[in-house]
């Protein structure tokens, strides 16, 4: 049996070290090593979408790779790919490190400087256990054995630009076409989800923090499930716990979220903590919400500096909406693009805030009029962003409720834009 290897290894001397060795093995066939935790997920990712059987059968995790730490690289892994056996690279040898990986969900150790034999034991051991795995697997339909779903973050520039109403409707939309939906809230501290969606519920993000193994009944004792068919995971009712929620836990809870769920939506508010660093840094699609003032703009080109420099997320690989968008004003999206560097959405926010303050006053964000242009709008960028089914592959009993002709349809900037403002 040719056993498939994918190294992970950021320092290219260490790099080259475990390629050399790795070829001596008997029937392997080590691919080319990935260079951060990101490639790795991603490189994962896309073999698994092709099909399980195109995963390696063992993935070696250098102890200094980055910029996630090896530890909880490992973990995720685990529980994104479960037919994958993964080998931790290490100097330490450490009783504590070994049971601390083992944890983690690591099917074995290797110490450096590497040795043959070592390496042949832990990878043929390794390779053995994702074997017998992918054999229960292909036994067992209900079992979850695919890259996961779409995550995707919303962040405001500041304050007050719109970013939770953003998260709101583009779940919503989501749901609407069929999908199984998680809307988070991860503005730890002031938090909004819950009043938008009129929810009252004494369960919290942070009653997910402590566990270390999220299983899908502590996942479903942990979320609200709301009349729309959306399940959402809100902030704590007091803020001051919102500390509680390390990356760590917010790194187990949005891939305990992502393998349950086809979309998961993580409002991040408008302030960075650790929480919602890592889930940025974990989502498929990081958006951006700004309004087009001098302001919120600077708020942008600040975030998008400070994600870079704490490589939490490239400006390239970020997306930014422009909220209340108006044709008269004198920043436009284009300009916006050059001052942040980031990709601009093709769909803008028209600014109207008159048809949204009744459903905002009230808490019902979920019944706000069809034909309002902010909704058709958002509900339009859920389509640009590959969030909701097309027609044509929706299930005959996901109709969108009198909103099917609003999913997905794209509007050009500036088309029917309003007066007044969005929240």
């Amino acid at each position: 049996m040719t056993t498939r290897i994918l190294p992970a290894v950021g320092d290219a001397d260490a790099a080259r070290s475990v390629t050399t060795l790795l070829s001596q093995l008997p029937d392997a066939e080590p691919a080319a090593p990935v260079g951060d935790s990101t490639q790795l997920i991603d490189t994962l990712a896309r073999l698994a979408g092709e099909s399980l059987d195109e995963l390696p059968e063992v993935v070696l995790v250098h102890e200094r790779i980055g910029p996630v730490p090896a530890l909880e690289l490992i973990r995720e892994v685990s529980l994104r790919f479960p037919a994958v056996g993964v080998v931790l690279i290490t100097v330490d040898a450490s009783p504590g490190l070994f049971s601390a990986a083992m944890d983690s969900g690591a099917r074995g150790l290797v110490t450096l400087p590497l040795s043959y034999e070592e390496l042949v034991n832990r990878v043929q051991s390794a390779a053995q256990w994702s074997v017998g795995v992918r054999r229960h697997l292909g036994a067992s339909g209900d079992v979850f054995t695919g890259p996961g779903g779409t995550v995707v973050t919303v962040s405001g520039a500041k304050g007050g630009v719109g970013a939770t109403v953003a998260a709101v409707q583009l779940a919503l939309a989501a749901q609407a076409s069929g999908r199984t939906v998680a809307l988070v809230d991860m503005d730890l501290q002031s938090g909004d989800v819950a009043s938008y969606l009129d929810v009252q519920f004494r369960r919290s993000i942070v009653d997910l923090a402590a566990i270390t193994d999220i299983s899908p009944r502590v996942l479903s004792d942990a979320v609200f499930s709301h009349s729309t068919g959306i399940s959402l995971l809100l902030a704590p009712g007091d803020g001051e716990r919102g500390e509680e929620v390390s990356d760590r836990a917010a790194r187990q809870i949005v891939s305990a979220l992502r393998s349950r769920y086809e979309i998961v939506v993580i409002d991040c508010g408008g302030q960075m903590n650790g929480a919602n660093a890592a889930a940025i840094e974990m989502a498929d699609t990081a958006l951006l919400v700004t309004t087009p003032d001098v302001i919120a703009v600077r708020g942008a080109k600040r975030i998008v500096r400070m994600w870079d420099r704490l490589q939490i997320r490239k400006a390239e690989e970020t997306t930014t909406v422009v909220n209340r968008f108006n044709r008269n004003t004198e920043i436009q999206p284009p300009l916006i693009q050059k001052i942040t560097g980031t990709k601009i959405a093709g769909t803008a926010i028209p600014a109207n805030f008159k048809e949204l303050q009744s459903a905002v006053d009230a808490g019902r964000m979920h019944e706000l009029d069809p034909k309002s242009i902010v909704k058709q709008a958002l509900w339009a960028l859920a389509g640009e962003l590959g969030l909701v089914r097309t027609p044509e592959r929706a299930e005959s009993g996901a109709k969108a409720r009198n909103d099917r002709g609003s999913i997905g349809r794209p509007r050009r900037r500036g088309d029917s834009a309003g007066h007044g403002k969005t929240d």
